[in-house]
């Protein structure tokens, strides 16, 4: 039987100490990832001035290569290092990849070239794309919830870190130039290290035979967990194609619709408020009925949405529908999270959660060509948000083959 608060009748409810902890962990874990928040948008926000930068000689081609380099190294991060969580601890692996990301980030300020500036890239992603696997881990441990509220709002931090980049953009870069960027992204590790290091608990406790004996990688395939381990890895590409893929072209689809550009990027903004909406609002719904039943709604709403942006809308009206689009797009994939979070025993918690993140990157590295394949076509309105839709039809149908019930 399950109570109120979403915890099975034999569990006894968390002492106030407790839940004091579980707050801080929340707290912690939500810094680092809107310091990760913070980095991967930084250079989106810098760009404009690399571009112009004589010295550099810098081209869009060679931007995107650096881009895309970064995301890789993201994407190594996440498969590494949640191997590495499962076997050494939540806790140094957190404290090593705020550590690397942010002493790489400062280091990015100090680049005097393109090939310098993309090798930084690449070895802080190394850093960034491990933080969340065991930021997700660690505050669903401490939590103790059955839903994805934990998740949800945990990430809620990416997207103040991400805002917060654009708005130190507009302020910094005219008075600082860009490379003050990086150091203000590092700065904050200063004082978030030592409060990781002296405050933060380890949420796997284990014997020295234990750790000798796990392997956190088999637990992915064996004891029927291999087909939702491939589940749960289709789903998160696509999940993270949509995100990227709109955050990148959104604007220009509107333009193919006859937006003008201030109008395009102002849905630009509506897509990501709904999407801070969507991840408060899905960690509430995923507590009451369940992160499986809620992940499948999510999915079904964000492809409905996503058709229903090829409809044109007077005035207000298309902003109600990038809003509502944003709500269910954007934290279809944190729902995923949650899933692979409470899917998963122990003993492989942050390396499902690494695997979900990391193959998931191959999404956020094909949703911007998918959007721009549909642009060079000519097709990019309105069957761009028709493409779309058809990926979140098949992240709903991926998900329906993860096993109900979590394999003895």
């Amino acid at each position: 039987m399950t109570t109120a608060s979403g915890r099975s009748g034999g569990e006894p409810e968390p002492t106030t100490d407790q839940r004091v902890s579980a707050r801080g962990v929340a707290a912690l874990c939500w810094s680092a990832v809107a310091l990760e928040g913070y980095d991967l948008v930084v250079l989106g926000v810098v760009l404009p001035k690399l571009l112009r930068d004589p010295s550099w000689g810098l081209t869009p081609a060679t931007a995107s290569v650096i881009s895309s380099v970064g995301l890789v190294g993201v994407m190594i991060g996440a498969l590494c290092v949640g191997p590495l969580t499962d076997r050494f601890g939540r806790r140094k692996l957190m404290i090593a990849t705020v550590t690397l990301f942010s002493v790489l980030t400062l280091a990015c300020a100090f680049a005097t070239g393109p090939l310098a500036f993309g090798l930084l890239r690449f070895l802080a992603g190394l850093g960034l794309g491990g933080v969340l696997p065991v930021a997700i881990a660690l505050v669903n441990e401490a939590s103790q919830a059955k839903g994805g509220s934990a998740t949800t709002t945990l990430m809620t931090g990416y997207h103040v870190g991400a805002v917060l980049t654009s708005l130190l953009g507009i302020l910094v870069i005219p008075v600082l130039t860009w490379r003050a960027m990086f150091v203000i992204g590092a700065i904050p590790a200063v004082a978030l290290v030592p409060l990781l290091a002296r405050y933060l608990p380890e949420s796997l406790p284990a014997t020295a035979e234990e750790k000798a004996a796990r392997s956190p990688v088999a637990t992915l395939f064996r004891g029927g967990y291999l087909r939702s381990s491939l589940a749960f890895w289709v789903t998160s590409f696509m999940g993270l194609l949509l995100v990227y893929g709109l955050n990148t072209w959104l604007p220009e689809i509107m333009r193919e619709a006859g937006y003008e550009l201030g109008a395009a990027l102002a849905l630009l903004l509506t897509l990501n408020v709904g999407a801070v909406l969507g991840l408060l609002l899905a960690g509430r719904v995923s507590d009451r009925i369940g992160v499986r039943t809620c992940t499948l709604i999510w999915f079904t709403a964000a492809a409905v949405f996503l058709a229903l942006l090829s409809v044109p809308l007077p005035g207000f009206g298309v902003y109600v529908s990038v809003l509502l689009a944003g709500v269910f797009v954007f934290s279809t994939q944190v729902l995923v999270y949650a899933y692979v979070s409470h899917h998963y025993p122990a003993v492989g918690r942050a390396t499902a959660l690494g695997a979900s993140s990391g193959v998931g990157r191959l999404g956020a590295i094909c949703g911007p060509l998918v959007g721009g394949a549909l642009l060079s076509a000519g097709l990019a309105y309105p069957w761009g948000f028709y493409a779309f839709a058809a990926v979140a039809v098949i992240g709903l149908v991926s998900v329906t083959f993860v096993s109900k019930h979590r394999p003895a």
